[in-house]
């Protein structure tokens, strides 16, 4: 080993040594933007494995809004409880999730308290990543919903016109839009200073979107001043979409609207949230 001796008698290793062993390798390849996605992804997978009770939001609250609309309203607003179950079932699986895509805001901003995401942008990957991966976690906590609420729904007696095919396809266009919907909420993670506040903006959006809509009665039995914000609530032309889909009846248009719909949210609030995070 090649060494230099200074005048207090201790050994300084030469340079080339040090790179020798510093650096015996090549340097690994930058990973794709694909793989580092997806190892994002399965990180906020692997949350909720060590934390389950994270998975209550998408079990227990779906079951409770399908039991509790269902059978407290049912027969008032349609005179039975399996007929209006036909109509709710569908919204109710909307509602329930577009609820929950408030959490990815919420993990975004946990991680940036907790200063992890100092870590992730010294990282030699691509950029968007983490944010990817969050919402890739995510479209498991989104099925996992649908799943249990048309489940429950089957038992309660809901028999879908659209057979396994429709039931299938207004699932998926519904996780699409999720997803495409989630990128508001990494925008406001990155943007309000705790949690708390990320769930507060959050919900004071989706209350009136969810209730305001046409997801447990028909907007034609509303006032005319009403009628005109559900026509244009993006929750409202989603529920027609996957109610469509569903019973066997499908709105091409409705469908198109959701999904370019999606399109612009993806663009607009992706770029929005990933000049936010350069410029954290």
């Amino acid at each position: 080993m090649s060494t230099t001796t200074t005048e207090t008698g201790s050994y300084i290793p030469a340079a080339e040594t040090l790179g020798a062993v510093l650096a015996p390798g090549s340097r690994p390849r930058r990973p794709s933007a694909w793989s580092a996605s997806i190892t994002f992804g399965w990180r906020a997978m692997l949350k909720i494995k060590h934390v389950p009770e994270q998975l209550f939001d998408v079990t227990a609250f779906p079951i409770i809004m399908t039991l509790m609309f269902t059978y407290l309203f049912g027969g008032a607003i349609a005179g039975s409880t399996g007929e209006y179950l036909q109509f709710l079932l569908p919204g109710i699986m909307v509602t329930s999730v577009v609820m929950i895509t408030m959490y990815t805001g919420v993990a975004v901003n946990t991680d940036i308290e907790k200063g992890v995401f100092d870590r992730f942008r010294s990282l030699p990957m691509w950029r968007p990543a983490p944010m990817v991966g969050y919402l890739l976690g995510d479209v498991f906590r989104y099925a996992t919903a649908s799943t249990v609420i048309l489940v429950v729904g089957l038992i309660m007696g809901f028999r879908p016109g659209g057979g396994a095919v429709g039931v299938l396809a207004g699932m998926g266009l519904l996780v699409v839009f999720s997803f495409a919907f989630s990128w508001v909420w990494t925008m406001f993670g990155l943007m309000l200073r705790s949690e708390k506040s990320v769930m507060g903006v959050s919900m004071l959006v989706l209350f009136p979107l969810t209730f305001l809509s046409n997801v447990f009665v028909d907007p034609e039995t509303m006032p005319g001043w009403l009628q005109a914000f559900v026509s244009i609530n993006p929750i409202t032309h989603l529920v027609s979409a996957v109610r469509s889909l569903m019973a066997g009846a499908t709105d091409a248009g409705e469908i198109a609207w959701v999904l370019i719909a999606g399109a612009v949210l993806i663009v607009v609030f992706g770029a929005l949230t990933m000049r936010l995070y350069n410029r954290r």
